[in-house]
């Protein structure tokens, strides 16, 4: 990922308001970034601990979608899987994160949730840069691969994510 400014940041969120987008916390360490090693920024709100936001370029575009966990966490004693990057975590190292629909479907209160590293240090996990507790399970593929794989299912989550509505026919997702 290219490195990117605060404003492009701001511009880039689909899921809600643009006062919103002017008003969420930023990292305060985005210039130190490790840009070439990222998928996408991801980001938790340290005066919200409910919130957490995520940027990443999509088709020549920067997309960000904000983010809310449970409220209910897992106990200490589970292990979880991110359903991004495959990597599981000890204890409250997985949250279910949901994102509000973009446009209409967002504004009637739809959502669509996943399981990521509560940190959203995915990129980080798969490369080797950083280690979670206990460690990552071994794969047959490379790091390519696991890297177009985690692209992959956080594109599939941000087409739910912008699909404009949900048909009445379409039943369950």
């Amino acid at each position: 990922m290219d490195a990117i400014t605060e404003q492009q940041i701001r511009i880039s969120f689909v899921n809600c308001s643009k006062s919103e987008a002017k008003r969420l916390s930023l990292p305060k360490d985005l210039p130190e970034q490790p840009w070439e090693d990222l998928d996408f920024l991801g980001w938790r709100d340290p005066g919200a601990p409910d919130r957490a936001y995520l940027v990443t370029e999509r088709d020549g575009a920067l997309v960000g979608v904000t983010l809310r966990l449970a409220t209910r966490q897992r106990g200490y004693l589970h292990r979880g899987m991110c359903s991004l990057c495959l990597t599981t975590h000890p204890g409250s190292g997985v949250s279910l994160m949901t994102a509000r629909r973009a446009g209409k479907a967002g504004r009637d209160n739809n959502s669509v949730g996943v399981y990521i590293c509560s940190d959203l240090d995915c990129s980080l996990y798969v490369r080797g840069r950083k280690t979670p507790a206990g460690g990552r399970l071994e794969e047959t593929l490379t790091v390519e691969e696991q890297i177009e794989r985690t692209t992959a299912k956080l594109s599939d989550f941000l087409d739910k994510v912008t699909r404009r509505s949900i048909t009445a026919d379409s039943g369950a997702e």
